[in-house]
């Protein structure tokens, strides 16, 4: 009786060991390796290969397929690598990322764009560098793209406009340059785009206005030109930042949209008086100081709610909170 009782017990042992185990072999091995590339930090520490990677810190595992569906890295400032090229070898990945890692360095993994079921992904506030790969308009379930606070260069990829599900695109904070691409006019899926502490120039591609964008950050770039076909009464705009450019164009000709509720154009050489329109908006931020405008500040809304800071330093701006004209 004894000997048949330890046999069941050691199946049962085995048959457990079995269920519970619900991490894919394969991604297991591939975590392994992850772990390996990336110097055995102590981040990864719980990522012991006698237990279930399904309940590993910094991943986690579909509910049915039990794949591996995320990995995200977050805040450790002793962990010096590079982005491990065996991130690609998890192809049910959804999440990625790299975040508060200032030991992070190198360029962007060309095994990144495999990950093509890919809704976010961010690597922010890291010491990568080089160019913004091309690769990554193949990955076209990304909702989310940020690549901000690192030390990237080189010009922006136009193909990230074929991202076709795209609703944010951060790329602010590095050492971009060139242009922005005309072809982002072109997004389908109207974007929130950050592109500001760069180094971009030349004008604004007026095709730009076409994205029925909700925040735009454009702010301290060296752009120049005009930049009013961003505004307009039809479209979904509520924050708008071109502060700190070039850009020169009749400010009394916008028409803004009602549901603007932050403007900021300060640093600029835009002219022209401000439109009576603003007295309309439930604005919670306006700053147009530093430019070339003229004329009285239109009396109303709130328009005299904001301090002299914020209309300061223009050519003959005149009116409450400013002194009055004479």
């Amino acid at each position: 009786m004894a000997p048949t009782v330890l046999r069941l017990s050691m199946l049962m042992t085995l048959v457990f060991a079995v269920v519970a185990e619900l991490c894919n072999p394969q991604d297991k091995k591939v975590l392994l390796q992850i772990k390996k590339d990336l110097n055995d930090p102590y981040l990864l520490a719980s990522w012991d290969p006698k237990t279930d990677c399904c309940q590993w810190y910094t991943v986690t595992c579909d509910s049915k397929t039990h794949r591996i569906n995320s990995l995200i890295l977050l805040s450790d400032t002793n962990f010096s690598a590079q982005i491990p090229p065996s991130v690609g070898l998890l192809p049910s990945l959804e999440t990625l990322e790299f975040h508060k890692l200032p030991k992070l360095t190198g360029p962007l993994q060309p095994a990144i764009g495999k990950l093509t079921n890919l809704k976010f992904l961010r690597i922010s506030w890291t010491n990568i560098s080089g160019p913004i790969p091309s690769f990554l308009d193949r990955l076209t379930s990304l909702t989310v793209l940020d690549l901000s606070f690192n030390n990237l260069s080189g010009s922006i990829p136009g193909s990230l406009s074929q991202l076709p599900n795209l609703k944010a695109l951060h790329l602010d904070h590095n050492h971009l340059t060139g242009s922005i691409p005309p072809s982002f006019g072109s997004f389908k899926s109207n974007p929130d785009i950050y592109l500001s502490h760069n180094n971009l120039s030349g004008p604004i591609p007026t095709s730009l206005g076409n994205i029925n964008f909700t925040v735009l950050d454009l702010s301290r770039n060296r752009l120049e030109g005009n930049a009013s076909a961003l505004f307009g009464p039809n479209k979904m705009a509520q924050i708008v930042d071109l502060s700190r450019n070039e850009l020169s164009f009749d400010l009394s000709k916008v028409e803004f949209t009602a549901s603007l509720t932050s403007l900021d154009l300060n640093h600029n050489e835009v002219y022209g008086e401000l439109p009576k329109g603003l007295t309309a908006l439930n604005l919670q931020y306006l700053n147009v100081s530093y430019n070339r405008l003229c004329g009285q500040i239109p009396v109303g809304g709130k328009l005299q709610s904001f301090d002299v800071y914020s209309y300061l330093h223009n050519k003959c701006l005149c009116g409450s909170p400013l002194p009055s004209c004479t």
